[in-house]
């Protein structure tokens, strides 16, 4: 815990300047505090809500010495070099630390991490080298390959039902480290997100339960669609988690929901506001983005209350016209209980994140039916 909490005008930095950055950075202003974001892309859309924008790369010398002189820094990705991080812990307050972001960068540590919290995991086999993938690998098969490293959004994994299989996944992947998953008897998909200062100062978010498209997230509805006791049960296993990686900012934690019993498996960890966890700016109490800066200032978890059942739809570029025209957003526009949120990007692609929004409703199935209703008119 910081041993004086950091108040307004203090200037914050973060690492990083995507939409995650941009919605920090518009919470951070909102506050009362200074932004300095570190982003290599001179379009970054956090560049738009800050202060100061360090155009240089992330490993860069000079802007790091820079982004020291700020009262405390945070990450909006978990690619960054932690070594980075652990250096500018040297002069100034950085949450979370170089060392759990190092976790959630590898797969491997991820998950013994996961286990020493006395955590389930699907059943995996560390991957280094052709020779892992032997007789004793087919106890995890049908599964997927996943890169230890640098995988997102359904990037660097592949489903493989044979040892060949996945002797041939391993070499396309590269060869580099990976984790052989089995395949579970998968009922859905949820996460929680934790905001932790410190064992006295944790609280959570309500479940998001996560419907995926194309390896990417598509919808997220809250409350989920299970039972109030496993609901109860994902959030005391994400705060375990962060105990045991001794954790301080926002942790998002997802789960498998496994088989007829429902058990909850730990899939992987975010060291970061989620995308899952967009429907808190004004479904909640207080936002994803206001518990980091609250949080990395050494100040008290806010109310995470739900305020209304929600669902947020992510917006991919595949809406954008081929000439980059916009979307038709009229509809959405002129529903009252739907709220447009667009990142200020540049070029739109497929599967590129461009904006989200979230439908307010009476129930969890409404907005959920409400939301793939205006989708479908963009």
């Amino acid at each position: 815990m910081n041993p004086t909490p950091i108040l307004p005008p203090a200037m914050l930095g973060i690492l990083g300047g995507g939409q995650l950055g941009r919605m920090f950075a518009a919470a951070a202003k909102t506050m009362g505090y200074g932004v300095t974001v570190l982003d290599p892309d001179p379009n970054a859309p956090a560049a738009a809500f800050a202060d100061r924008h360090l155009c240089a790369p992330f490993d860069d010398a000079a802007a790091l010495a820079e982004l020291a002189k700020c009262a405390a820094v945070t990450t909006e990705f978990e690619n960054v070099n932690a070594d980075a991080m652990r250096e500018l812990a040297r002069h100034t307050i950085v949450s979370p630390s170089g060392d759990c972001v190092a976790v959630a960068q590898n797969r491997i540590l991820e998950k013994a991490r996961i286990r020493a919290a006395g955590l389930q995991t699907a059943p995996y086999q560390a991957v280094k080298s052709s020779d892992d993938l032997s007789e004793n690998s087919a106890a995890l098969l049908p599964g997927i390959l996943k890169t230890a490293t640098l995988g997102y959004d359904g990037k660097g994994q592949i489903r493989v039902k044979t040892l060949a299989e996945a002797k041939a996944a391993f070499a396309e992947l590269g060869g580099v480290e990976c984790v052989l998953e089995k395949m579970v008897d998968l009922r859905g998909e949820i996460s929680v997100v934790v905001c932790r200062l410190n064992s006295e100062n944790v609280c959570t978010y309500d479940p998001a339960e996560n419907i995926h498209e194309n390896g990417i997230l598509a919808y997220s509805i809250v409350p989920a669609r299970l039972s109030a006791e496993i609901q109860q049960q994902a959030q005391q296993m994400a705060v375990r988690l962060a105990d045991e990686l001794d954790y301080v900012g926002v942790l998002a934690v997802e789960m498998f929901v496994v088989g007829d019993t429902q058990k909850l498996v730990v899939n992987e960890i975010a060291p970061r506001p989620h995308n899952s966890g967009h429907h808190t700016i004004g479904a909640c109490a207080a936002s994803q983005f206001q518990q980091q800066v609250r949080l990395m200032c050494g100040l008290p978890p806010a109310d995470t209350r739900l305020l209304s059942p929600c669902c947020m739809a992510n917006i991919l570029g595949d809406v954008w016209g081929e000439n980059g025209s916009e979307p038709n957003w009229l509809p959405l526009q002129s529903d009252a209980r739907a709220h447009l949120h667009l990142y200020g990007k540049k070029a739109a692609r497929p599967g590129r994140k461009m904006g989200h929004f979230t439908v307010f409703a009476d129930d969890a199935d409404t907005a959920l039916q409400q939301a793939q209703k205006l989708h479908s008119l963009l």
